[in-house]
């Protein structure tokens, strides 16, 4: 039987996304097969993605990260969602939190059964309020959840806030020890087979080759390989998400450290703050249509909480993907896939997705079409999932104090979102097009935060009895108080787990 399992992969290009992928890919192939990454000492890396979603402790979980050793070397802190600020209107203040409002009740979604008590009650207490993760933020406190079952005070989860580059340093250790390569130079040529057109070495700076079977491109917005070489093309969504430019700053670290990211609307996009622990990250994403990168970069130092630790980096982007992350042999992962900005921290979870996805459909030399049709498919279903929940926070605002907002209110949206959001306004019902994107709870949190009041909700919550809904919903708002009130405080228990200690749980 002919041997035709892949022996050699390049990865081009360092940062995150080149060490995200090389990390599982030399802890599953280990010696059988060289694992090289090229990265250039001249090009640095973009750094504005150091939050995370949840599914960042699957991908740690699956290389065997010992959390202690993660939290210690990246300078890690812990993030039970976002907070929002001026986001649909100036002075309005929400939290998308990691996980549900409490538990169903009667085979009803939390927030279904809220619907109908704030309609019966008049001073009924904001969903917020049954949401574990945005009361234990309120407080600037932390605790894991206990359990594979949620329960009342178990329904959330978290991700984390790190130093891109210093996670990105980690990884490539992991990788390294595992038989990885690291190759230091600058690409300036790429051969191909003169028949497939399947790229078969690239050539660098010094004339040394490096060939290779698959290549992942990680080369940043150029995209060297996937566009540069083999033409994949790119959809422009800058119609529907008009910031184009960002500045990046790290500040001083101040207390308390939060367990949360900030992200404040601002005249002509919006400014983030990321705690860690050694510093805050912080950035302005903005249009440069709508704003001067002057008045933005004022803006931007004005609202640090610290002291700036240097000058503040320009970024410019055009949203969007390519049209295709697989061609041939070479696999596009992190800026040369694609860009959504990073309101929703879903950088590095985009990435993770696309190397999960390819070592799920890892190919042999034969590279069955099939496979990068797969790949595709699902990345370009991902990438326009998150577009659709970015645009949302853009599209419903009551803001017309700038012409940057009036233009997001009067803009046209793609109509799968149209679809989400006029099901939700009308019934209360939210409908997943990505089962395995944004859940139910998320667009709640962001469609309530943002104004959208559904004008019904699900007619078996009138079949429940009022007195019994109002004492559990009653109940439960009083055990999730007493859980957050009882978890420790978040720099408390950051300086805990960096030691591999785990405080004592309280039962609420």
């Amino acid at each position: 039987m002919t041997d035709t399992a892949i022996r050699r992969i390049v990865i081009v290009g360092g940062g995150t996304a080149g060490w995200m992928a090389a990390a599982p890919l030399a802890q599953r192939l280990g010696r059988r097969c060289q694992v090289s990454l090229i990265e250039s000492p001249e090009i640095g890396t973009i750094g504005v993605g150091e939050a995370t979603l949840p599914t960042i402790r699957f991908y740690n979980d699956a290389l065997g990260l010992d959390p202690a050793d993660f939290v210690r070397k990246t300078q890690a802190s812990f993030k039970l969602g976002i907070e929002f600020k001026d986001w649909g209107h100036v002075g309005n203040r929400f939290f998308h939190g990691f996980g549900d409002f409490g538990v169903r009740f009667a085979g009803q979604a939390p927030h279904m059964a809220w619907l109908r008590l704030a309609r019966e009650f008049d001073r009924m207490p904001a969903l917020d309020d049954w949401s574990m993760a945005a009361v234990m933020a309120r407080q600037n406190r932390f605790l894991p959840p206990h359990g594979a079952q949620p329960g009342v005070t178990d329904a959330y989860s978290y991700g984390y806030h790190f130093d891109a580059g210093l996670y990105a340093n980690y990884l490539r250790d992991y990788a390294m020890a595992r038989g990885a390569s690291r190759i230091e130079g600058t690409i300036t040529g790429v051969e191909q087979h003169p028949e497939t057109g399947f790229v078969t070495a690239v050539v660098l700076n010094d004339g040394r080759r490096v060939e290779g079977e698959l290549f992942v491109d990680c080369s940043g917005f150029r995209g060297l390989l996937i566009e540069g070489t083999l033409r994949a093309g790119y959809e422009d969504w800058s119609g529907w998400l008009p910031c184009n430019s960002a500045l990046a700053v790290p500040s001083a670290r101040v207390e308390p450290v939060t367990p949360y990211t900030r992200s404040t609307a601002q005249g002509a996009g919006w400014t983030w703050r990321i705690p860690l622990q050694h510093r805050t990250g912080n950035g302005h994403v903005y249009s440069d249509a709508f704003t001067s990168d002057r008045q933005a970069r004022d803006d931007l130092l004005a609202g640090l909480d610290g002291a700036a630790l240097d000058e503040p980096r320009q970024l410019r982007f055009v949203t969007g993907r390519r049209r295709k992350s697989w061609v041939k042999n070479v696999v596009a992962l992190g800026l040369s896939a694609g860009f959504v900005e990073p309101l929703e921290s879903t950088s590095i979870h985009l990435i993770e997705t696309g190397v999960g996805k390819l070592i799920e459909l890892f190919p042999d030399r034969d590279f069955r079409p099939e496979l990068a049709d797969e790949y595709n498919r699902v990345m370009g279903g991902r990438y326009e999932s998150v577009r659709d929940f970015i645009v949302m926070h853009y599209k419903l605002t009551q803001r017309d104090d700038t012409p940057f907002w009036r233009h997001c209110a009067a803009m046209p949206i793609p109509d799968s979102l149209a679809h989400q959001i006029e099901l939700f306004r009308e019934t209360g019902r939210v409908t997943i097009l990505d089962p395995d994107g944004f859940a139910e709870p998320s667009f709640v949190a962001m469609l309530l935060g943002l104004g959208v009041v559904p004008k019904r909700y699900c007619p078996f919550v009138d079949a429940l009895d009022l007195r019994q809904l109002h004492g559990h919903f009653a109940g439960l708002r009083e055990m999730i108080a007493r859980a957050a009130a009882q978890a420790p405080d978040h720099g408390a228990y950051l300086a805990g787990a960096a030691k591999g200690v785990k405080p004592q749980r309280v039962t609420a």
